[in-house]
C-alpha cells in the first residue's frame, strides 16, 4: 500500500478497507495506462512495418517494370538483327 494511504488510516481519515479499495483502484488505473501505451506502440510499430511494406512493394514494381523494359529492348533489338542480316545475305546472291 502507498505511503500516503497509510498516513490517512493512522490520522484516522479513513480505514484500512477503504485504504486498500483506493490502493487497487489506483493500481487498476495505472495497470490501464500501461497497457494503452503497450497497444499505442504496437500499433505504431504495425503502421511503419506496413509503410515500409508498402514502399518495398513499389519499389519492387518499379524493377520489374525496368528489367520488362530492358528485356523487351533486348528481344526488338535481336529480331532485328537477323532481318537486318538477311537482306545482306541475300544481296551478293543475287549479284
Amino acid at each position: 500500500m502507498m505511503k500516503h494511504l497509510k498516513g490517512g488510516v493512522k490520522k484516522g481519515a479513513f480505514d484500512e478497507a477503504t485504504a486498500q479499495k483506493k490502493f487497487e483502484a489506483w493500481k487498476a488505473d495505472k495497470q490501464n495506462g500501461l497497457n494503452k501505451i503497450a497497444e499505442a506502440e504496437a500499433k505504431a510499430k504495425k503502421d511503419a512495418a506496413a509503410a515500409q511494406l508498402k514502399a518495398e512493394k513499389a519499389q519492387n514494381e518499379e524493377q520489374a517494370k525496368k528489367v520488362a523494359e530492358k528485356k523487351a529492348a533486348e528481344a526488338a533489338a535481336a529480331a532485328e538483327a537477323p532481318a537486318a542480316e538477311a537482306p545482306a545475305a541475300e544481296a551478293p546472291a543475287a549479284e
